[in-house]
């Protein structure tokens, strides 16, 4: 097939079109760079099958493809916040401008929405039947509505125009090509340990977050795309909870860094529980991660030390 890849040049896009490439099929990755990179995507330029377009999803583009992977998105709070209104726009006004695209050309479209739509929830595990608990006009607003808004509109697009779409609610995702200074806790975490300087973490640490390879991440997106019957939304993530202070002392033992823990007020709007209820991946999609966090995490510093 030939498919459409979103903010393609990004930590997860960039997995994607490596997947995709490898299962044989034509791969379009789009994106604008604004917190993607050109070095993720570098060893696939010179593949025939793959081709990099420099765009805003913002803006509508016409292109003619089987499948739309919609990623476009700052993802973590450092980039999402650091220009609020162009995150909502890529949220809004992207997700519009590829659903149109999809209703056009007949394709499949699946939304890379987020854990995040459950805010700080009061349901623990979050099963995809919760509603979240979620500030609407706080600093995380501008991902967390703009991902339930972009869900309204993948839904509303089906009901009205019978666009084919699929929704993956995706939780902590890690591993290699995370940005250096995206602020997300694992990179932060390797970044700190590696240059022998102290881990920050917010309130005591006890605030949990589960956290899913970036390997098994992908495959739940493959499955979905291709699964005829469900729609979705579906959670996609690792059931295993950590603390963050687990998660600190695994990363000092993988780094063999004497670096020592301190403690910051906690973020505003920060979740207190994170973790997936992934009891409809397993059933219809046959989904599960494979792959534990010490594994992970191995390759995950692997990575960072080339790049520290």
């Amino acid at each position: 097939m030939r498919i459409l890849v979103t903010g393609g040049a990004g930590f997860l896009g960039s997995h994607l079109c490596e997947r995709l490439l490898t299962d044989g099929h034509e791969v379009i990755c789009l994106d604008n760079l604004f917190t993607g990179a050109k070095r993720n995507i570098e060893p696939l330029l010179a593949n025939p099958h793959f081709e990099f377009v420099r765009h805003d999803v913002v803006e509508p583009i016409l292109l003619e493809v089987d499948q739309i992977y919609n990623l476009a998105c700052p993802a973590s709070p450092v980039h999402y916040q650091m220009n609020a209104i162009k995150t909502v726009k890529a949220n809004v006004m992207g997700t519009m401008n590829m659903l149109g695209l999809a209703k056009r050309i007949g394709a499949r479209i699946l939304q890379a929405s987020t854990s995040e739509v459950y805010g700080d929830p009061h349901v623990h595990p979050q099963k995809e039947s919760y509603w979240g608990n979620v500030n609407p006009i706080g600093i995380r607003s501008c991902y967390d509505e703009g991902k339930r808004v972009a869900e309204t509109l993948m839904m509303d697009y089906r009901r009205q125009n019978h666009v084919d779409i699929r929704i993956a609610r995706i939780f902590n995702t890690y591993g290699p090509r995370m940005a250096m200074n995206d602020g997300r806790v694992v990179s932060n975490f390797i970044v700190q340990a590696l240059r022998g300087k102290s881990l920050t973490i917010y309130g005591k640490g006890q605030q949990t977050r589960s956290f899913c390879y970036v390997d098994d991440l992908i495959e739940g997106l493959v499955r979905l795309m291709n699964y005829k019957k469900f729609v979705g939304p579906v959670n996609l993530g690792n059931p295993s909870e950590f603390t963050i202070r687990e998660l600190a002392r695994e990363v000092i033992s993988l780094t063999a860094s004497k670096s020592k823990l301190i403690q910051k007020p906690m973020p505003s709007d920060d979740p207190k529980q994170r973790c997936p209820d992934i009891t409809q991946a397993k059933r219809l999609l046959h989904w599960k991660p494979t792959i534990p966090l010490r594994k992970g995490l191995e390759k995950t510093v692997a990575y960072f030390r080339e790049m520290v």
